[in-house]
């Protein structure tokens, strides 16, 4: 079978007994996030139904961001975006970015991602396209922690965020759920703990 066969095949067991009634839970979920919360962190498998549970959030209580290495890129890039969707459309009041550790962006460069496009295929003129970007992404992020500060810094710095959005940074173990603060957003606007 294939992966997308699978898939089908896994969604209509679900659909025939959800082990929930998600229909009945649907009329009363609302697509504003109820904690008010817009979470950015790694695309990283390891994290999927493990990173919310240890943060506490259920179905419905914040919008997540997942990307490479939880990462902003630009001062109007996808995720940029997706915040200003969250903040002005869907009731958002603070964001977290959520690094973590043993990333595997930590080991991608410029490089690697060159070699492996041009052995798929890709035209050297596509990637010479995005050369800057490309290294400006995957050689600068050397450490989780400091690409968490970086991506806190870039949040609060874009004037297309609200600077009384607090941008919290944090750092997740995908082993032991451990997490650990390294940005405390509510210090940066000189606010008290909410």
């Amino acid at each position: 079978m294939s992966i997308l066969a699978d898939i089908i095949s896994a969604n209509e067991t679900f659909c025939a007994a959800p082990p929930v009634d998600y229909t009945q839970e649907d009329h009363h979920k609302s697509k504003l996030p109820q904690k008010q919360v817009a979470i950015i962190t790694c695309m990283d498998t390891r994290l999927v139904n493990f990173l919310e549970p240890a943060l506490g959030l259920t179905r419905g209580d914040a919008k997540v961001i997942k990307t490479a290495g939880n990462s902003v890129t630009g001062v109007f890039d996808g995720v940029i975006r997706s915040l200003m969707v969250c903040v002005y459309e869907l009731g958002v009041k603070e964001v977290l970015v959520i690094g973590h550790h043993e990333c595997g962006m930590a080991k991608t460069t410029s490089q690697s991602l060159t070699t492996a496009m041009l052995s798929r295929g890709v035209p050297q003129a596509a990637i010479h396209m995005v050369a800057k970007e490309l290294r400006e992404w995957a050689d600068e992020f050397q450490h989780p922690e400091q690409n968490v500060r970086d991506t806190v810094e870039a949040i609060r710095l874009n004037p297309l965020i609200p600077a009384d959005v607090p941008i919290h940074g944090l750092v997740f173990h995908p082993r032991t759920g451990k997490l650990d603060v390294l940005v405390d957003g509510y210090k940066d606007l000189g606010t008290v703990n909410q």
